[in-house]
């Protein structure tokens, strides 16, 4: 008989003991938060995904839940430099490891290298894909080369025209200086 599990509400422990698969296909659209940072709407995009269950001896020999997650997409931005969208590759590929309780996930994560994690039995894949694909959205996205070359200074002439107009404070001091008596 095999297990099926619902990346909405996964019981991490179960998953983990079943050493289970699974995957998926999802529509950009069903990531809130990340269609929220597009610069187009994503209606043809789609996030790859999966996620593998593992049980591990723990520093004390018991068994210890483990995920690993991989998921790729491809997301419309706005170029930094032209202002223009470029398309962003997205991939994330991590381990989990699951504690618990928040008070020993919390203490484990700070000095492990991996991401330590509640286990729980209505655990949100989905929205763990959500944050792991936001973290790889890049602070400045941006084309390799723009398509369209940048204009990369401002000329404005009333600019110069008003500092040739305006008096040299040096020679305004001078003009004091002549008129002083000796």
């Amino acid at each position: 008989m095999t297990r099926e599990f619902a990346p909405r509400r996964l019981d991490v422990n179960g998953f983990a003991d079943a050493a289970a698969p699974i995957s998926g296909s999802d529509p950009l659209q069903t990531y809130e938060r990340l269609s929220a940072e597009l610069a187009d709407p994503a209606a043809d995009l789609t996030v790859e995904w999966t996620a593998v269950g593992q049980r591990r001896g723990g520093a004390d020999g018991s068994p210890v839940s483990w995920l690993h997650l991989t998921a790729d997409t491809k997301v419309p931005l706005i170029c930094q430099r032209c202002l223009t969208p470029v398309d962003v590759d997205l991939g994330v590929d991590r381990w989990f490891r699951f504690a618990a309780d928040e008070a020993t996930a919390a203490a484990e994560d700070e000095e492990a290298e991996e991401d330590v994690l509640v286990a729980s039995r209505e655990f949100d894949l989905h929205g763990l894909i959500e944050d792991e694909l936001l973290m790889e959205i890049p602070v400045t996205p941006r084309h390799e080369v723009c398509p369209e070359p940048m204009k990369l200074s401002a000329v404005d002439p009333d600019f110069e025209a008003a500092e040739a107009a305006r008096p040299n404070p040096f020679a305004v001091l001078g003009n004091l200086r002549s008129n002083k008596p000796k």
